[in-house]
This record gives C-alpha cells, structure tokens and sequence, in this order.
C-alpha cells in the first residue's frame, strides 16, 4: 500500500526542484525527506529521481507516478471536503494568500461580508506578492489564493480557479512629462516597474512589446507605492493597475488611461476542495464583489 504522505513529498519535491526546498515547504528535515522517497521507490520498485547536480531529475517511472498522485491528493481533498459537509463545518479556520492591492479591494470587503452571513468562519491573510500565493496554495500553506495571470503561467490540472476581476492600467508620467500619443513614444524613457517575476511585470512588457519595443526598466520595486514616487522623483515612467493608485500620493505625478493591457485576478484552490463548506461562502462571497472604481 503506497502511503499518500510520500506522495504529497514526491509531489513537493518535483515542485521545488531539491530536496532541501522540499524539506522547507513541507516543514521536515531533508533527511526525513529522502527516507521518504527512498521508501516510496521501495513500495513502487523503481527509481523515481536522479541526482542531477544539486538538484533531482524525475524519472519516467517517477513521471507516471507524479500523474497518479496528483489525482490520489485531489481526491483526499474531495473526501476532506465530503466529510467536513457532513458535520456542518460551520465554524473553522481558511488561509488566503493574496497579493496587497487585491487583500485592500476584494479580500478585505469579503471578510466585512462573511462577519455577518458567516460568523463562525476565521479567515487568515498572508500578503504574497506575484505568483507566490499558488505556491503557498500548492504547498498547503494556503486554502485559496488570489493571483493574476500571466504569459506562459503553466495550466495546472491541480487547481481550480476562478476569475474575480480584470483592472486596467494607467500611465503614469513625471508632472513635467508631455503626454504620449502612444505607448511607442515612450521607447526611449527610463521605466520603473516591478521585479521579473511579478505577473505585472510581464503584462507591462507584453504591452510595450505590441507597441513595437521593449521597456527599459532601470528602477524596479514590486510597491506601487515607490514606483509613483521614483516617477515623481522624475526618475522613469509607469505602468501602474488602476487599483494599486487609488489613496497614493499623486502630487508628482499625471496620470492617463492606457487602453489595452489589464491585470486579470482569479482566486484558486486545490482540486477537490471546492466544495469545503468552509471554502464555499468565501468562494461565493469573492465572486458577487466587484472591485469600485475600474
């Protein structure tokens, strides 16, 4: 009988690529989590990874069984959220992890909401910039997580996602910056935007690539806050979500709509733990609030 905690360690390993960030995501010591691959090989009876420098490579036995324990832990979340169905599960604990602008816009409304239709659920919030909320969420660190899309952001089958909003973007000038007539006028400035890595770095990189050219990104900081006031500073140009601009200081700065590029938000969750009766009213309360202002 293969046990399905060495499956969610195969899992985790094939995910952070060592052992060691391995270990530190699912809270062992690396050691623990060779033996239980080793003890996973033995059950299966064939090797599963190669040592590839200082990291492992999956082997097409271990690729097989990477397939089947993905659906093995969608269904244990399916039996979880089954059985806490059945008892009620009207009171308990979820973890969100959700990057700043959308914990301020749909997570922090939601949470006012569910104090009155669903008081005996505790929310607890991790601020995770970019795609770091899906790793928590992969990693079980998370219930749900609020994420953006990006290019080539890989389809995993272990999630189930759902869209909240897309925002636009706007342009975001020093006070003394003649206003573009288009996004390619700006192809010899200075840009200021977040770090590669962060879902809005791509989009504002995808946008300027349409408009023929790619931004030169010299200031980087992944708080909208200290991109408006490097631009401010006269030090670049933006590309900032309409949302991230709402309570700044834009003193230094104008401000023009720029059609085209948007951040589109999805919250997600694990396979088969949708239907948790303590997931559900956060799922349903996420989905029927809009964020003001886009």
């Amino acid at each position: 009988m293969i046990d399905s905690r060495r499956l969610r360690t195969l899992r985790a390993v094939a995910d952070h690529g060592t052992v060691t960030a391995a270990a530190a995501a699912l809270h062992l010591t690396p050691s623990a989590v060779s033996q239980q691959l080793a003890a996973l090989e033995h059950e299966v009876g064939h090797k599963l990874f190669h040592r590839d420098g200082r990291g492992v490579r999956m082997t097409a036995v271990g690729r097989i069984m990477l397939a089947h324990a993905d659906q093995v832990l969608a269904q244990l979340e399916s039996a979880e959220a089954e059985v806490a169905a059945y008892t009620t599960g009207a009171a308990g604990e979820v973890t969100v992890a959700s990057f700043a602008t959308a914990i301020a816009a749909v997570l922090s409304p939601a949470l006012r909401t569910l104090r009155e239709s669903a008081p005996g659920l505790r929310v607890r919030v991790r601020d995770a910039e970019g795609d770091q909320s899906l790793t928590l969420l992969l990693d079980g660190e998370a219930d749900l997580a609020i994420a953006v899309e990006y290019r080539g952001a890989p389809d995993d089958q272990r999630l189930r996602r759902a869209h909240l909003y897309a925002e636009p973007f706007d342009l975001v000038l020093p006070a003394d910056h003649p206003a573009p007539g288009t996004l390619a006028d700006l192809r010899g400035a200075d840009w200021v935007g977040p770090y590669p890595g962060n879902p809005v770095h791509d989009v504002i990189a995808v946008a300027c690539e349409r408009e023929g050219f790619s931004p030169r990104f010299v200031h980087s900081s992944d708080d909208f806050r200290a991109v408006v006031a490097l631009v401010g500073a006269g030090a670049g140009v933006a590309l900032v979500p309409r949302l991230a601009l709402r309570d700044l200081d834009l003193s230094g700065v104008t401000v023009h709509e720029a059609p085209g590029p948007e951040r589109r938000v999805f919250a997600a969750v694990r396979r088969g733990s949708e239907q948790h009766p303590l997931l559900r009213p956060l799922l349903t309360t996420l989905l029927n609030g809009r964020p003001p202002e886009i």
